[in-house]
């Protein structure tokens, strides 16, 4: 894998604050989002790279690990605890104990050769000794939705340290929700598994509608004389129009339940929630005069 500079990606300094790189990652994120580039796949992939730095210069212990062991701060506890059996290894054959100074940490690639050397030529030197395997790292990644992107099934590509992954996302899945797909993280030690990859789905506020688990709400305007006299609505929803009827007598902020024209149930074929309508009765404004006699009259009534 190569090394990917988390400072540079950013634009800030390995002094920066967690504020400074959150401020950084929001303005960036803005400008290279994929809806402001849907046909950009350099940009696609600076968004990733973004998302990957944000997580872990916010996260103080990888920021910890990823100072002190660059691109290969994943293998920070693996190289501590292979160290540790190298020292008891000296210490039985030598009489004495190695020490080794980490203060000053180590480069992307200094450290890769160290690691290279420590779990491959090193642990294998001996008779009949086997070199150690280690898993792969875990890879985390975003996939940004619209409300409607999630409501049908459909296919997304999204860009990984590189690497296209094309990959089916289900109708019905949830803002937060996160996925696994296993062998997609990054390559294991000396022959050891791949780690995992783990994809959050970050679904964006929608201007019309509102979702609270399955369901959805929607306001809809209507005017005085309807909501007086009764009539009809045209409804837009996701799968298309739909007439209701709007009882005489209507009341501002009212609710009705359109049954089954809510959001798809994850991974339950044909299972939907509800769609909620509520009512906003618009007031007329500049009335003639003849209008405000005919109100005075009906008031009096």
């Amino acid at each position: 894998m190569d090394f990917i500079d988390y400072y540079s990606v950013l634009g800030v300094p390995k002094t920066a604050s967690e504020d400074d790189i959150k401020k950084a990652y929001r303005k960036l994120a803005r400008k290279h989002h994929p809806d402001l580039n849907p046909n950009d796949p350099e940009a696609h992939k600076k968004f990733q790279q973004i998302n990957e730095a944000n997580e872990v210069l916010t996260d103080p212990e990888k920021r910890k690990k990823y100072d002190q062991y660059g691109k290969d701060w994943q293998h920070a506890e693996q190289f501590e605890e292979a160290r540790r059996q190298q020292q008891q290894r000296r210490s039985y054959t030598q009489g004495s104990t190695d020490e080794f100074d980490f203060s000053e940490g180590f480069g992307g690639a200094d450290f890769s050769d160290f690691f290279s050397s420590l779990f491959g030529q090193e642990a294998g030197a001996g008779r009949g000794r086997r070199e150690t395997r280690y898993r792969g790292p875990d890879y985390q990644a975003e996939l940004h939705l619209s409300l409607r992107d999630a409501h049908a099934t459909h296919k997304q590509t999204l860009t990984v340290n590189g690497k296209n992954i094309r990959i089916t996302v289900l109708a019905g899945v949830e803002n937060g929700q996160k996925i696994k797909l296993a062998g997609y993280g990054g390559p294991g030690v000396n022959g050891g598994p791949d780690g995992d990859l783990y994809i959050t789905f970050v679904i964006a506020d929608d201007p019309r509608y509102k979702r609270k688990g399955n369901d959805l709400y929607v306001d809809e305007e209507i005017d005085l004389y309807t909501a007086v006299l009764g009539g009809e609505k045209i409804i837009q929803t996701f799968d298309g129009k739909v007439k209701v009827s709007v009882p005489a007598g209507t009341q501002n902020g009212s609710k009705i339940r359109l049954k089954g024209k809510g959001f798809p149930v994850y991974k339950q074929e044909g299972a939907f929630g509800d769609l909620y309508v509520q009512w906003q009765v618009n007031l007329p404004t500049n009335l003639t005069d003849e209008q405000k006699e005919l109100f005075r009259k009906l008031a009096a009534l």
